[in-house]
């Protein structure tokens, strides 16, 4: 056992002896003292044991049973695949095919596909056999699948070490603020909620788990908003992990006082880019938001801003096993958590990751995120833009539910532009152009638009799984409107 899963499980442990009828966690209706969690995650590790399991596929809805079975998946040793609720069903039949899940802990929704994947139901699990080459790293604790731009999952494989690395060092970040309540908002299948509930526990906090549908979150980005506050009403958490759209949702609310931010203690946002504009109506209304960066390939969370070191516009200073240095071209570089391996391929021996992201440092080692490396164009005046950045400052501030930015070889950038509200006129879309143009250099300003005609999603081939745009895709489809001289002009600032 790693030395950082045999501190884990000894602080759960003496939680459950210290103070047994603390509240660990809370899902729909089922609450779960400390006591009580330590001796349902041991009954799980000992059937676990009795099945001599070696990878098992977590396909469950957030909730209290999702939380145990990871526990248990991870004190056992045996390797837990997540399965995102928000993966196509094509998806979750290449994750299974991929790492030869032998047993399957899944929602009673998904038989059928199970079924079709060759399962056979058993009581709690779904069963199959499986022949061939084992294409996971030795010591895989967890294999996270990341959605690509061709929309197939990537495995990234990691061990229980650096991932609990992560979360002691979150733990350790919000200390300060003493935070005893957090509520997941994010499927606990994404890597950065699912250590988020560890470094809770770590806490000895309660950790609300309620359902998906009981949050108001649909799919990869739908959210009910209504029925979202509603929880956070009833639970009054002290901390959350957001993505900027959900931030969006919380500021925009709490400016109509819809939502009171006091009982909050210590949110962190990451996911994507954050703009600085919606930081600064965050902290306006006392929401105590620290924004950080991170990729599965790393277990998370590599940087994070926090209550003793705040820097707004950055993603904060590196967690304190890592190190950040950037490469000649601007590429982030990372040193001290990286992957054990892709699966199939060989594993990850080199000290420094490549995270394909473009940064800059500050004297205090403060990282500021320029966009994806990959994602830069060109203007015709010979300018690096990351498009990443312009979309954040026309998406985060209302208006506009989708944005795509292009400007290669271009002497104008171009943007397609989906409202939150098809009643939106084409004066307010344009006013809210040009405000977000207040916020860039001249040379990202977004110089012409044209209003889409239907949003981006996967279905149309033009959004991945977990939501990101499919770029090339994209350009191919509407490459007539991004260059059409004859497209809304932007008002200039």
């Amino acid at each position: 056992m790693s030395p950082e899963l045999q501190h884990f499980e000894q602080v759960l442990r003496r939680h459950a002896e210290h103070t047994p009828n603390a509240i660990a966690l809370w899902g729909d209706q089922l609450k779960l003292d400390y006591a009580t969690l330590q001796a349902e995650v041991q009954y799980r590790q000992q059937r676990l044991r009795d099945e001599s399991a070696r990878v098992v596929a977590l396909a469950l809805d957030n909730g209290v049973e999702a939380m145990l079975w990871d526990l248990a998946l991870l004190f056992a040793g045996v390797t837990c695949v997540l399965l995102p609720p928000f993966f196509s069903p094509a998806q979750r039949s290449h994750c299974l095919a991929q790492s030869q899940a032998s047993l399957v802990i899944a929602e009673p929704a998904l038989a059928p596909e199970l079924l079709a994947c060759g399962y056979v139901e058993d009581g709690a699990f779904w069963r199959r056999q499986w022949s061939g080459p084992d294409l996971m790293p030795e010591g895989t604790a967890k294999l996270t699948f990341t959605s690509g731009t061709t929309g197939t999952p990537k495995g990234v494989c990691l061990g229980a070490e650096s991932m609990l690395r992560v979360a002691r060092a979150l733990e350790q970040a919000s200390r300060i603020t003493a935070p005893q309540h957090h509520l997941t908002l994010l499927p606990l299948a994404i890597l950065l909620e699912n250590l988020g509930g560890y470094a809770a526990l770590m806490a000895g906090a309660t950790v609300s788990v309620p359902s998906l549908a009981a949050l108001g979150i649909q799919g990869a980005s739908g959210v009910d908003a209504a029925r979202l506050l509603g929880t956070l009403a009833d639970r009054a958490p002290h901390s959350l992990i957001l993505v900027p759209q959900l931030l969006l949702v919380l500021v925009s609310a709490a400016e109509q006082r819809a939502f009171d931010p006091r009982t909050l203690r210590f949110a962190a946002v990451g996911g994507a880019r954050v703009a600085t504009e919606l930081l600064i109506r965050a902290q306006r209304i006392g929401l105590p938001v620290y924004e950080g960066y991170g990729l599965s390939e790393c277990a998370s969370v590599v940087c994070l801003n926090r209550p003793q070191a705040h820097r707004p516009g950055s993603v904060g200073q590196p967690l304190p096993h890592l190190q950040v240095r950037l490469a000649e071209d601007g590429e982030v570089l990372i040193k001290g958590s990286a992957l054990l391996g892709y699966l199939g391929q060989p594993p990850h021996t080199d000290a420094w990751w490549p995270s394909g992201d473009l940064g800059e440092l500050d004297a205090e080692g403060f990282l500021y995120i320029k966009g994806r490396k990959k994602h830069q164009f060109v203007t015709s005046f010979g300018r690096n833009i990351n498009p990443e950045w312009v979309e954040a400052e026309l998406t985060q501030r209302g208006v506009f539910a989708q944005a795509f930015v292009y400007g290669e070889a271009m002497a104008h950038n171009h943007a397609l532009l989906w409202p939150h509200q098809p009643g939106c006129t084409d004066t307010e879309l344009a006013a809210a152009v040009a405000q977000a143009n207040q916020a860039l250099p001249d040379y990202a300003q977004v110089h012409r638009w044209t209003r889409l005609e239907q949003p981006f999603t996967t279905a149309n081939g033009l959004l991945t799984a977990n939501g990101r745009p499919r770029r090339d895709a994209i350009v191919e489809r509407y490459r007539s409107q991004l260059t059409d001289p004859l497209a809304c002009e932007a008002t200039r600032p």
